[in-house]
């Protein structure tokens, strides 16, 4: 089998070659790209590469009968956008030829730009279609084409003075809030809960004197909950930081204790055994519960807290450990308050509305499918915390197709039993299966069935953040084309790729244990890069990364993926990924203890520190750009954002800025 795969891709590399020999003989080869300047003004620009043996003609006339030209046309339909002429940018050479009756022509033999202005607004979007009728000469014949093109135009995206994209912290802090928000509102459907709600609301509806002083008690019971939830989270930010809690969330070892909690909560999901909190702790709050008064009220929301710990607790668990490695010190807290606020608020509601009571589902065997579904999601997610371990050590135990093994396997598992299939020993008998429960397991199916291309090298695009790295898959027809690429370059001599690397040394230091995706070459250590983009007067793309950073895994899925932002970070800048939670310990005489007085020992620990102190920032992924000095181009923070027009604008953007730099 071994053999014949690398039969298969010799076979395809050879059918590539000869295509891409064949394709190289055009004389002109185009590429039409939309683009906008810091000021939002939209341009579409025809870039045309000649080769040596041809000489493309200008799209000028000489003399007002001239025929020896190339021309450009737009469509009726972008015609109303066009605005003044076009403009043609070149090295354009001028000189009688006898094939023309000695008429004088103009012609390029490297290279022509031509760029069209296009009156459409900041947040306005259109496709510009056309075509370009282009004349050349080879030797001594004339030969002619035609190459159509169609473009689009996307809006501006909000810029700072540096014309890129900032790291959108207010954003981030409402999404990771809302989301917990909306986890807190389904742990309501737990079995540890929900058959709370009712007897609880109608509780303090009916021990209450008026309405009102039940609505009041609710309410207070409700606060007290979210209380609960964010003060201690609060105090652990204050005392440790967040930094603290970042490094805590993740280090390998938490992540190796994650994985263990997490499968011992999913097998007590599927019913072995019940975990909770010391009953003489639900005790004591119960009996403190029943001296009344707001005192009362929130030590019988502690006992809830307490009592559905056994439901809670693990989704409790995720969203500490996820919000905690986003970099924003508030992450936590906010996380919190949205999942006591989700929790909580039934409460509130059903007292407000008491009438609604009476529409909740009874209480039965359904919580329980919720509470086994759930142990099936806690088995996902285990996998994932075990994935982060095995990538920071570089085990290999648990590469990328035996993780897609494990989850497509799980979720096949969670559809039968959402069908009846399988059965626990707590199950209630189903006589029949309820249209809910079948829209759910035709998902958990479907889930399954999209990750089955994962196998073979699929991105997953949608899930690329959770999966495992794609350098850890051993067979994947995904990079099949960078290879093939590759292969075009170095076997039929392709001079397009634009990068020079013989003048730097090529990257030595970790690169046993860290890779990055898409064919690109990359450093893992700072000085090493600085001195490979110095031999090659190039600047720096510093990209700040980890193991377990999901949205890292998917920028590089979503946006690098994409061929103009591929061919601009291989041959505008020199990569420099810095792993930020790789445990490698450093040489005795790289070891240091910074400014805070901390001991530095490891090469994940020397990235975060330097990406602390020079900018200010612990989030990943953080993409800065350097000159050769090691001065930043631009003061943009640039973090995940999955608009590729964004990206290859601000690429654009320092690289124009190193190119004024003179550096």
């Amino acid at each position: 089998m071994k053999h014949l795969t690398q039969l298969l891709f010799l076979f395809t590399a050879i059918i590539f070659c000869i295509q891409t020999t064949a394709q190289d003989k055009q004389p002109v080869q185009f590429t039409f790209l939309a683009r906008r300047d810091a000021s939002g003004k939209a341009n579409v620009i025809i870039k045309a590469k000649v080769t040596d043996s041809a000489k493309l003609l200008s799209i000028k006339k000489q003399k007002e009968d001239d025929v020896f030209v190339s021309a450009i046309a737009f469509d009726s339909a972008s015609g109303k956008y066009l605005q003044d002429s076009l403009l043609e940018q070149g090295s354009i050479v001028k000189a009688s030829d006898d094939a023309a009756d000695g008429a004088t022509i103009g012609y390029f033999n490297d290279s022509v730009s031509w760029i069209q202005q296009v009156n459409i607004g900041a947040k306005d979007s259109a496709f510009i279609k056309g075509s370009v009728t282009w004349l050349a000469k080879q030797g001594s014949t004339f030969i002619n084409g035609e190459a159509p093109f169609s473009v689009f135009v996307a809006p501006a995206p909000a810029t700072n003075v540096s014309g890129g994209t900032i790291v959108n912290k207010e954003s981030s802090i409402w999404n990771i809030f809302f989301i917990c928000l909306a986890t807190g509102l389904l742990a309501v459907l737990t079995p540890c809960v929900f058959p709370l709600v009712p007897v609880t609301v109608s509780f303090f509806l009916k021990r209450s004197k008026s309405r009102t002083e039940g609505i009041r008690n609710a309410v207070w019971y409700s606060l007290s909950i979210i209380l609960i939830y964010t003060i201690p989270t609060l105090l652990l930010t204050l005392a440790f930081g967040d930094k603290a809690l970042y490094t805590l969330s993740t280090h390998p070892v938490t992540n190796l204790l994650f994985f263990a909690i997490f499968i011992l909560f999913a097998i007590s999901f599927f019913g072995a055994f019940e975990i909770g909190l010391p009953n003489s702790w639900a005790n004591k709050a119960d009996e403190k519960a029943g001296k009344g008064g707001f005192t009362g009220i929130f030590f019988m929301a502690l006992t809830l807290v307490i009592v559905s710990f056994s439901c809670t607790g693990p989704i409790v668990g995720t969203l500490l450990g996820q919000t905690s490695t986003k970099g924003v010190s508030l992450a936590p807290v906010l996380g919190m308050l949205g999942f006591g606020l989700g929790l909580a608020l039934p409460f509130s509601l059903f007292a407000f509305f008491p009438s609604m009571l009476q529409s909740l589902p009874k209480s039965g065997g359904w919580l329980n499918t919720v509470k086994v579904t759930f142990g099936f999601i806690e088995l996902a997610l285990a996998m994932k915390f075990l994935s982060n371990v095995d990538l920071a050590y570089h085990w290999r135990l648990l590469d990328r197709e035996i993780f897609l093994v494990i989850w497509i396997v799980n979720f096949i598992l969670l559809g039968f039993y959402l069908l009846g299939k399988l059965k626990f020993s707590h199950d209630s008998d189903l006589p029949y299966i309820s249209v809910p429960r079948l829209f759910f397991a035709m998902m958990a199916f479907c889930f399954s069935l999209y990750l089955v291309p994962g196998l073979w090298g699929a991105p997953l695009k949608g899930i690329g953040g959770w999966l495992p790295h794609t350098s850890t898959q051993d067979f994947d027809l995904h990079q099949l084309k960078y290879q093939l690429q590759d292969l075009k370059q170095q076997g039929v001599g392709s001079s397009t790729s634009g990068t020079n690397t013989s003048a730097a040394k090529p990257p030595v230091k970790y690169t046993d244990k860290l890779h990055v995706p898409l064919g690109l070459t990359a450093y893992f250590d700072l000085e090493e890069g600085m001195a490979a983009a110095k031999a090659l007067s190039k600047p720096v793309m510093l990209d700040f990364t980890g193991h377990s950073c999901a949205n890292c895994r998917k920028m590089e899925a979503e946006v690098w993926d994409d061929p103009e932002v591929l061919k601009r970070m291989k041959e505008d800048f020199v990569l420099i990924s810095l792993y930020v939670d790789e445990p490698a310990d450093l040489s005795p005489s790289e070891q240091y203890t910074n400014a805070r007085g901390e001991k530095i020992a490891t090469l994940g620990q020397k990235n975060l520190d330097y990406e602390v102190t020079k900018f200010g920032f612990n989030a990943q992924p953080l993409y800065m750009f350097l000159d050769l000095d090691g001065n930043p181009l631009s003061d943009v923070k640039y973090g995940y954002d999955s608009n590729k027009e964004k990206f290859i604008k601000h690429l654009q953007t320092v690289k124009e800025a190193f190119g004024k730099a003179g550096k």
